[in-house]
């Protein structure tokens, strides 16, 4: 499994109650949450695949990976 990166978020307590509730509702943890929202927007832009990796991104033989 890949590494996974911590780093803080400073989040308004209004939305951070929304997104604790909505995590909540879909049996998620907030961190989950968070980042199930996330990957849907980077999906959603063209930012990145389904499986949460970077457009474009090649492998270091030049291929797609």
């Amino acid at each position: 499994m890949a590494e996974r990166k911590a780093f803080l978020l400073r989040i308004d307590p209004e939305l951070y109650e929304a997104l604790s509730r909505w995590a909540a509702d879909e049996l998620r943890s907030l961190n989950g949450q968070i980042e199930y929202l996330l990957r849907q927007a980077a999906v959603q832009s063209g930012r990145a695949t389904r499986r949460g990796r970077a457009e474009g991104r090649r492998t270091p033989e030049g291929g797609p990976r």
